[in-house]
């Protein structure tokens, strides 16, 4: 099967997540996309497997939006640094990233990946954080820290219950995260 197919299927599976979560079934992934759950499965030989690498999938395109951020001219450093710590690929916007909680007990092997992949990638925001201390934007800060305190509160987000209890979106939550991690580092004058 060619890689186009691969990743209609792994954009449908976004797609029927944005609806139902990770207890989306093949059957409804095969009725989003218009194909048969065999030729899914010629692909993705189960769910679990289609589970991890839709996780790689949304990290590689949150990569690539990272990317272009950082390569443009008209964005100051200090936007740079809140776009790609708070990326949010379009196709994202509505997608209830809290359930992937779910993946801990039934795709211990998906959820492993979404821990390696928060946790890693870092090279170039801790770059851009060390350019704005050298340029005097950004006071010196500890990176460990500040990074240790951004990938827990991320994981505490997808992985907890606090933000639908408190009724609030991935994105509001990422946004507001954004804000108070960079605000806090800024040099003021």
């Amino acid at each position: 099967m060619s890689s186009d197919n691969k990743e209609r299927i792994l954009e449908g599976s976004l797609n029927v997540y944005k609806a139902k979560g990770v207890k989306f079934t093949m059957d409804d992934l095969a009725g989003e996309l218009g194909m048969s759950k065999k030729t899914i499965y010629t692909v993705f030989p189960d769910k679990g497997t289609l589970l991890l690498e839709m996780v790689d999938y949304a990290f590689d395109s949150v990569s690539r939006t990272q990317s272009e951020a950082l390569n443009n001219p008209d964005m100051s450093l200090v936007e740079k640094l809140k776009n790609i710590l708070g990326v949010l690929p379009e196709a994202y916007v509505g997608v209830d990233f809290t359930q992937l909680y779910v993946l801990k007990g039934k795709y211990p092997k998906a959820y492993a990946r979404l821990r390696q992949r928060l946790e890693s990638g870092w090279e170039r925001t801790l770059a851009l954080i060390d350019e704005g201390i050298e340029q005097g934007l950004i006071r010196d800060v500890n990176k460990v820290v500040f990074q240790l305190a951004h990938e827990a509160t991320l994981e505490r987000f997808l992985m907890g219950d606090e933000l639908s209890k408190n009724k609030l979106s991935y994105e509001d939550a990422l946004t507001e995260l954004v804000e108070i991690m960079t605000e806090g580092i800024i040099v003021r004058n």
